[in-house]
């Protein structure tokens, strides 16, 4: 760049004139015309000086570069600039005479402006020759400068290559010395070294080596020879002696395991680095590590922490050696059931103390990490899986199942805080890891749910017994309720304690009169006995309710809803075959469902003064659930009635609808069906007795009765034409079902007590009349049911139609006069 500055500078333009730069700077004057000429003439002399410079600028570069003949060129442009100078100065003189002493030279500036378009048009042509010369060896030159950069790209490449090759094998040559010298760590940093090369060699496109595959099975083989070297080291420091795999979790085969940790430093020797960190290190190094403590850690779980856990004789004992640390265990014959959470700590603290101590003390390089010691590394594997296991099979168990006892667990909380304290300063949780603490301060809820858990369990368990197993309920009997809570003072005005479910005396209504001691009450039946502990554990989970917090009281209330919503749906369903064919089993359902809809209605009420906001607001109420209550033991009873009667009719079909009696196998059969009927209702009568409340037996009963006779009167009242020996007999059957069917009411066992509603049949049975009256008729003559009937007011017409009573006499009368006069007087 040296000669282009000189070229530059070699033909310097002489500095124009003051009459030049006036003519430049002020081409029109007010006291002169423009004139055309002149500024033609400055035009072309800037344009010809311009050319002259590139020229010697091109001149220049093409001097320098050596692909232009500098003499010639120079020679020409040199001849040019000086022209250009000569012509300068001519225009100049010219301008001067024209413009300052006004002498006529027109010809000469013709002439002038005739040079200069000449010389105008040889710079043209030199430059174009000049541009055309210089863009041809230019092009040469980029060309020949483009190969020559990729021929150096392609050398390094090359030589970087060769570079990594040495690198690779001089790595695999130190690795294999510090093997051989135990020296792991020094011996895994150059593995990975040799493995850094062989990646960078794999990463070039375009550029591709057969050896590449060799030295990537080389690779591999050394690791795992390392590997291998390691496993054996990790092998020798860590043994694990563990019983046989069959009934390896039974616990005098846990008793047999045992962990030796061959971690001892050597008392006589002092080593830079532990052979144990050594190990642990060149395992981090090279990505073996996790899996290591992986396995180590499953280990440790199985066979040390959880047996901990779960047996309670189990107990740890440590033994230091001169060169080995041994964890065994041994077992306390005397011990609990299950241990309590500050034991299972203090064990659990005891592992990790010695573990610590030989051998996750370790502090390493994790690649990626940065500097992190072995037991960070071990919580973050196990600590998930042991913090369930203590959760699970040792917190759960130590929530109280009283809310007496919630104060005490303030001991567990304190132990559990202390256990996490411990393993954070060992460095196995991290300072944000608070799960067990957590779950040990929320005692409150895990109580409720732990609470709500067994009362569900305890009521979906005597749901699912036997219902026939019964126990009597009277209005005398005492049930084991719970003491229910006095009412309350401070906001709540003092109020009468709540009723007893069962009431105990009279209940004083105004100054005049008197309840019955009965009234209220549920009458005598029989219910179930885990019908009766069921309402029992409802009254004692909402006593333990009226003792909680506000949520625990919220839950437990919650829970005794839900005891009773799920006998609504679980009973019908888990005892559908038997409530369909067992007719007492459908009276035992019943009175249940009755039995719990009396206790609902005042359940909530009587834990109404309770300070608890879901207790005394008025929201803890069960009366919602009464009707569906109701029912559910209805139309299970009605179903069974449903059944009863329909066997009933069936019989009844086979009595050949009483027609013919004079035969004597028609007759055989009505006789039959009416005493198969006869037998049914007495085996009712006696599944039922002492079951079904006295009222209720009756209605049933008298129902089932009563859709017997009414059938039939039915069939009777159909029959065309009944013979002298056809009522008779008719009769006789009737008769039967009037002298026997009083005796299927037999609610009470006491046999003199069941007289009276054997009296009482007429107001059970509706169509009893009906039956009476239609015997009646069977042996009257026409004028006895005329005076039956008597114009419409007598005993016959209560019970029958008109259309009815004439049928009957058509069947039983012959056509004659007197019967048509009694027929007149049927209307």
């Amino acid at each position: 760049m040296g000669s282009l500055g000189v070229s530059i500078t070699a033909v310097p333009s002489p500095p124009p004139t003051s009459c030049c730069l006036r003519s430049v700077s002020n081409p029109r004057s007010p006291d002169r015309a423009p004139r055309r000429g002149p500024v033609s003439l400055a035009a072309a002399v800037g344009r010809a000086a311009m050319a002259a410079r590139a020229g010697s600028l091109v001149a220049a570069v093409l001097a320098h570069s050596g692909r232009l003949d500098k003499e010639h060129l120079g020679a020409r442009v040199g001849r040019l600039s000086r022209r250009v100078e000569e012509l300068k100065g001519e225009v100049c003189t010219m301008i001067n005479k024209k413009y300052s002493e006004f002498l006529p030279s027109m010809q000469s500036a013709e002439d002038l402006v005739a040079q200069v378009e000449g010389l105008s048009n040889n710079i043209d042509l030199l430059k174009a020759g000049i541009e055309n010369e210089v863009q041809r060896d230019l092009n040469v030159a980029v060309a020949e400068f483009t190969e020559l950069k990729q021929q150096l790209e392609r050398d390094t490449l090359v030589l970087s290559v060769l570079k990594k090759l040495q690198e690779f094998d001089t790595t695999i040559k130190e690795c294999n010395s510090a093997l051989q010298e135990k020296q792991y760590v020094a011996a895994a940093q150059q593995l990975e070294k040799a493995r850094s090369s062989l990646r960078s060699l794999e990463s070039r496109r375009g550029f591709e080596l057969k050896i590449l595959k060799a030295l990537g099975t080389e690779l591999t083989v050394q690791t795992q020879n390392m590997i291998y070297h390691l496993g054996e080291e990790w092998q020798k420091l860590i043994v694990w002696k563990l019983p046989p795999s069959k009934g390896s979790s039974s616990l005098e085969a846990l008793v047999l395991s045992e962990l030796h940790l061959h971690t001892v430093p050597p008392q006589d020797e002092d080593t830079a680095v532990p052979p144990v960190a050594a190990v642990l290190q060149a395992l981090a190094v090279l990505g073996e590590l996790h899996s290591k403590l992986k396995d180590f850690g499953h280990l440790l779980l199985q066979y040390i922490l959880k047996p901990l856990i779960s047996h309670p004789s189990l107990e740890p004992v440590p033994e230091e050696q001169p060169d080995v640390f041994i964890l065994r265990f041994r077992s306390q014959e005397l011990a609990l059931d299950e241990s309590s959470p500050m034991e299972v700590f203090e064990k659990i603290k005891l592992v990790f103390e010695v573990l610590h101590k030989y051998l996750l003390n370790v502090p390493l390089e994790q690649p990626g990490e940065g500097r992190i010691t072995l037991a960070e590394l071990l919580g973050e594997l196990i600590w998930e899986e042991l913090s369930d296991c203590l959760i699970h099979n040792c917190l759960v168990n130590s929530i109280p199942t009283n809310s007496s006892k919630l104060e005490q667990y303030k001991e567990v909380i304190e132990s559990t805080e202390e256990f996490e304290k411990a393993l954070k300063k060992m460095q196995f949780l991290k300072e944000d890891t608070t799960a067990l603490l957590k779950y040990a301060c929320n005692v409150d809820s895990h109580f409720a749910n732990k609470k709500c858990q067994d009362v569900i369990m305890a009521a979906r368990n005597l749901m699912t017994s036997e219902i026939h197993n019964t126990v009597k309920i009277t209005p005398d009997s005492s049930i084991a309720l719970p003491e229910l809570p006095d009412p309350g003072s401070g906001d709540h005005m003092m109020l009468p304690r709540a009723c007893s479910p069962v009431p105990n005396g009279t209940v004083s209504v105004g100054t005049e009169s008197r309840l019955s001691p009965l009234t209220l009450c549920l009458p005598c039946c029989r219910i179930s006995c885990s019908v009766q502990q069921l309402v029992e554990l409802a009254y004692h989970t909402l006593l333990e309710a009226t003792a909680s917090t506000d949520l625990c009281c919220v839950q437990l209330f919650d829970c005794v809803r839900n005891i009773f919503q799920l006998f609504y749906e679980v009973v019908p369903t888990y005892h559908r075959e038997n409530l369909q064919k067992l007719p007492q089993l459908a009276a035992i359902h019943h009175n249940n469902c009755m039995y719990i809809a009396h206790h609902l209605l005042t359940l909530g009420h009587q834990f109404r003064y309770r300070s608890t906001s879901v207790l005394s607001n008025g929201a803890a109420t069960f009366v919602d659930l009464v009707p569906a209550f109701r029912r559910l033991g209805m139309e299970c009873f009605l179903a069974q009635m449903r059944v009863q009667k329909g066997e009933i009719l069936e019989r009844l079909s086979s009595a050949r609808n009483f027609s013919n009696m004079d035969d004597e196998e028609n007759y055989c059969a009505a006789n039959k069906a009416i005493k198969q009927v006869l037998h049914q209702l007495r085996r009712l009568g006696m599944v039922w007795q002492d079951v079904l409340p006295v009222n209720v037996y009756c209605k049933a009963m008298g129902a089932l009765l009563n859709t017997a006779l009414a059938e039939i009167v039915t069939r009777i009242a159909a029959l065309e034409d009944i013979s002298a020996e056809d009522a008779d007999r008719l009769y006789s059957l009737c008769r039967i079902m009037v002298e026997e069917g009083p005796q299927v009411f037999t609610p009470l066992l006491e046999e003199d007590k069941n007289k009276k509603y054997q009296e009482e049949v007429p107001v059970y049975v509706q169509k009893w009349m009906t039956f009476k009256e239609l015997m009646i008729i069977l042996q009257a003559n026409l004028q006895e049911i005329v005076d039956q009937w008597a114009d419409g007011k007598g005993p016959l017409a209560e019970v029958f139609s008109a259309a009815e009573v004439k049928s009957l006499i058509r069947a039983l009368f012959q056509n004659t006069e007197r019967r048509a006069a009694a027929l007149a007087k049927i209307k």
